[in-house]
């Protein structure tokens, strides 16, 4: 056996390896992933110019006593020259001379193989050329910056890489851990790949199966597909799939069945590069109002960043973005023309999030705009119904407090609950692009609507015996007439005290809070609230006229009050400066004293 020969790495590994470890890669487990991906392409190279060659797997075994990790395939292998070549010089490898030749490798920089010593303390390579079947030779290194080459025992054609893995790394030695690292990246992999002689790929992805001529039952690949969406994303179930074909990507979308509100983002994208896991988390390549969407997909047009794990943001990222947002619209579309019971469920579970996604997007109001449900003080209900229960215009409360439910509860209209989230530009958009009037409870174009201003002499006295400070009192009319008054917080007042106050300095953008206040200096804020006082009311009617006759109203008018506080003690925003149990005690003493 000849001597071992010492070589030298054509490069100084010593920062290099620092940058592989600390900053190209996110987690050392990509280690594994790099060394699976040689082998594929070993694999695919032998397939090129070997024209006897049948075979093609890729095995990945490991140690938890000795700590040790193998990946072998019976790829092409190495002559003595190519370990010199490929091994041992920084940035070189066969792939990229290969490119040219097939689409279906997935190497490119030449850096692969290096992350082995991120995890080894001790890396070996026996490898066997298919052009010399009968040499077989052994690489040796524990940094990567100097190693050894021999001659070893026969082998069959292909390359074993072992690693001793450091003390750090030794889980990865876990035979269920090493499953679930190898059968994360190696999901969708053309090749078989077995982890301690389990596939770990042995299911292909619903769109390849779909493409091999086999006739499948739409029931069946409909549970084919969940059933690999669950696969794919355990955090949640699916609750339908949807199919992903154009722009230079395949694969599914699916709906997750989990309670969603409002702008929750738990989008989720695996995007598979020839078949190999590239990013797992590449949920910008999905609509920012998809936060209830999870994916895996494949391509072989998106191209890696230097760790292959994120992708370049050029033209064919923009393609299959688009192609990802207009797959997400059509098979909402479908599901909802196929699947009604699916369909159902989305609308429940998504309701709220899909208010703001058909903001955001036209195509998704298109489909959405009549099924969707805004929550009002009559339970949940579409606009139209909200519409209908209100006399053709939309009612929308922008806050609590005020009488305002009360009066309408009385007339038994709804009104939206314009607090929770997208529901006030929703009913705005879905009005506006029928020409529906929305009325604003609370704004002055609001209370214009529904309340008819008119003279009344007494209407000083009357503020002076039912109002409170930052208090005005309105004379009007208004339905029902069994109501005497109704008490009305001035929305953009508060809006204007928000921002004026300094803690919004700390809350809101500079250049925002500037804009937000340009808008409020033209809201006058004087009053808080106004008190539209009835007209129409047999109380308020003849309370005016007892004091027009020059009676005693003094107990009628603390009846009143009581009654005016028991009210305002059942609103948020009043209830904390009502006496309610002084409003209670007036109630019975001006019964007394009636009495």
């Amino acid at each position: 056996m000849a001597p071992t020969e010492l070589q030298s790495t054509q490069v100084d590994l010593a920062g290099l390896m620092t940058v592989l470890g600390g900053h190209l890669y996110s987690t050392p487990a990509v280690a594994v992933r790099e060394l699976v991906q040689n082998a594929h392409d070993s694999i695919t190279r032998r397939r090129l110019e070997d024209d006897g060659f049948t075979g093609g797997r890729i095995d990945v075994t490991s140690d938890p006593a000795s700590g040790t990790l193998t990946v072998r395939d019976d790829g092409a292998g190495m002559t003595r020259e190519e370990i010199d070549r490929f091994l041992a010089t920084v940035g070189v490898g066969y792939t990229r001379g290969l490119r040219e030749r097939s689409d279906e490798l997935i190497g490119q920089f030449g850096l692969g193989f290096l992350s082995a010593f991120i995890v080894g303390e001790r890396t070996v390579v026996r490898t066997a050329s298919y052009q010399a079947p009968d040499s077989a030779y052994e690489y040796t290194s524990t940094t990567g910056e100097r190693y050894s080459v021999e001659p070893c025992a026969p082998r069959e054609v292909g390359t074993e890489v072992e690693l001793t893995l450091g003390a750090d790394h030794r889980e990865l030695a876990d035979r269920a851990v090493l499953a679930g690292v190898v059968g994360r990246y190696c999901a969708l992999l053309g090749l078989p790949v077995f982890v301690n002689g389990e596939q770990v790929n042995a299911d292909a992805p619903p769109w390849r199966a779909a493409s091999e001529d086999v006739v499948v039952h739409p029931i069946q690949a409909r549970k084919q597909a969940l059933a690999f969406a669950e696969r794919m994303d355990p955090s949640f179930r699916p609750l339908c799939t949807l199919e992903v074909d154009g722009g230079g990507v395949r694969g599914l979308l699916w709906i997750q069945d989990v309670l969603t509100y409002g702008s929750w983002d738990n989008r989720r994208l695996a995007v598979y590069v020839r078949g190999m896991l590239l990013d797992d988390d590449a949920r910008d390549l999905l609509p920012r109002w998809a936060g209830f969407v999870s994916g895996a997909v494949e391509s072989d047009v998106l191209t890696p960043t230097a760790s292959r794990e994120d992708l370049q943001r050029d033209d064919a990222w923009e393609a299959a973005r688009t192609a990802l947002h207009e797959a997400l619209v059509a098979g909402l579309a479908k599901v909802a023309a196929e699947q009604p019971e699916a369909w159902a469920r989305v609308l429940t579970r998504h309701n709220e999030g899909l208010l703001g996604a058909a903001l955001a997007d036209e195509q998704l109001e298109a489909l959405l705009a009549d099924q969707l449900k805004v929550p009002t003080s009559e339970g949940d209900m579409t606009v139209r119904e909200l519409v209908d229960g209100g006399d053709g215009r939309a009612h929308v409360g922008l806050g609590t407090g005020g009488f305002e439910e009360m009066r309408f509860r009385a007339l038994k209209r709804p009104i939206a609950t314009g607090t929770r989230y997208a529901v006030v530009p929703f009913v705005r958009q879905w009005c506006g692009a029928r020409g529906i009037d929305v009325v604003e409870l609370g704004t002055s174009s609001g209370d214009r609507a529904l309340f008819e201003r008119v003279q009344l002499e007494e209407a000083a006295w009357l503020a002076e015996q039912l109002t409170r400070e930052r208090q005005e009192l309105v004379p009007a009319r208004f339905e029902p007439a069994e109501m005497p008054f109704v008490l009305v917080p001035d929305r953009e007042a508060e809006l204007k005290a928000r921002l004026e106050a300094d803690e919004a300095r700390e809350r809101i953008a500079s250049a925002a809070l500037h804009l937000a206040r340009e808008h409020t200096a033209t809201i006058d804020g004087t009053y808080d609230a106004r008190l539209y006082v009835n007209v129409d009311s047999p109380v308020i009617a003849a309370l005016l006229e007892a004091h027009r006759a020059g009676q005693d109203v003094e107990v009628a008018l603390d009846l009143v009050r009581a009654v005016l506080a028991l009210m305002a003690a059942g609103e948020r925003e009043t209830r904390a400066e009502v006496d309610l149990l002084g409003a209670l005690s007036g109630v019975g003493e001006a019964v007394r004293r009636l009495l």
